[in-house]
């Protein structure tokens, strides 16, 4: 896989998506972010850094609970997403958090100035996230922590979706997508050490880490219709099939998804979704 060219679609997607990225009428970063700081429990005073920010659905609630006297660095690989992360946490008075721009896979931060090392649906998209857990592992102070999230990955469902949608959207169209992005990629990149609880504690021993905690929960998904879940799908990291498929095929997935979520509302409520999501804790072996 070229890095460099999977790294600046990475960018370039998430840069067009950062005005939309998490709204649209659609709720799923935010639960999933605060109940990872839940997971992770940030103490007063600590020094934290989120890998991946985004908008800050974790940055900003840990950054509330370690208070003034700790700091809160979030770093994203897109410019638009630190600038809205930026504009978000001026807006909630947080003046402990400083984002910046940076490669999440080479973090140019210096050895122990951190207590924990948050990562929401951010580590799975560096193209070698093993490397760069021993990485995050130096970044900490003795006793210090690394908590993130992943999709509960299984061989037989679409990557990065709810399972429902591996019925809903023919993985012939996976095709579309660039080589880094085919299954197969995948598998080798993801699935094969983030899919088996015993190969994700070896590669975060091998980090580095000791005393890891695998939690699986549903995250309740709520999109206000079906529509505005397809809108919302074009801000994630499903946009790079959107902009893949040939238009007659995008038309006619967009037509088929609506219908079928538009059944799962009941009396015009919102469209429920359980998506099934892994909470990683872990601490440093030193």
């Amino acid at each position: 896989m070229d890095s460099a060219l999977y790294k600046t679609k990475v960018t370039d997607a998430f840069n067009e998506a950062a005005a939309t990225y998490d709204r649209l009428g659609v709720e799923f970063f935010t639960p999933m972010g605060r109940r990872l700081v839940e997971l992770a429990d940030p103490r007063p005073g600590q020094d934290l850094l989120d890998v991946g920010c985004g908008l800050g659905a974790t940055l900003l609630p840990a950054a509330a609970l370690i208070g003034p006297q700790g700091s809160a660095l979030g770093i994203d690989i897109a410019p638009a997403m630190v600038e809205e992360a930026g504009r978000q946490a001026g807006r909630r008075g947080l003046g402990n958090v400083e984002v910046r721009v940076m490669d999440g896979e080479y973090p140019e931060l210096p050895d122990r100035s951190f207590d924990l090392v948050l990562g929401s649906y951010s580590v799975i998209f560096l193209p070698d996230a093993r490397a760069a857990l021993a990485r995050y592992a130096a970044l900490l102070r003795d006793g210090g922590r690394a908590a993130f999230t992943s999709p509960v990955f299984t061989r037989d469902t679409f990557p990065f979706l709810p399972p429902m949608f591996t019925e809903l959207i023919p993985m012939s169209l996976l095709e579309h997508l660039p080589a880094a992005w085919h299954p197969e990629q995948l598998h080798r990149q993801l699935h094969s050490w983030l899919e088996v609880p015993a190969d994700l504690v070896a590669a975060l021993d091998k980090a580095g880490f000791t005393d890891v905690e695998i939690t699986d929960e549903n995250v309740a998904m709520a999109a206000v219709s079906g529509e505005a879940w397809v809108d919302w799908s074009h801000t994630q990291g499903m946009r790079l099939l959107w902009q893949h498929l040939p238009a007659p095929e995008a038309a006619a997935l967009r037509t088929h998804l609506i219908d079928a979520l538009e059944a799962l509302r009941e009396d015009g409520g919102p469209v429920r979704i359980d998506v099934p999501v892994r909470y990683v804790t872990a601490t440093v072996a030193r």
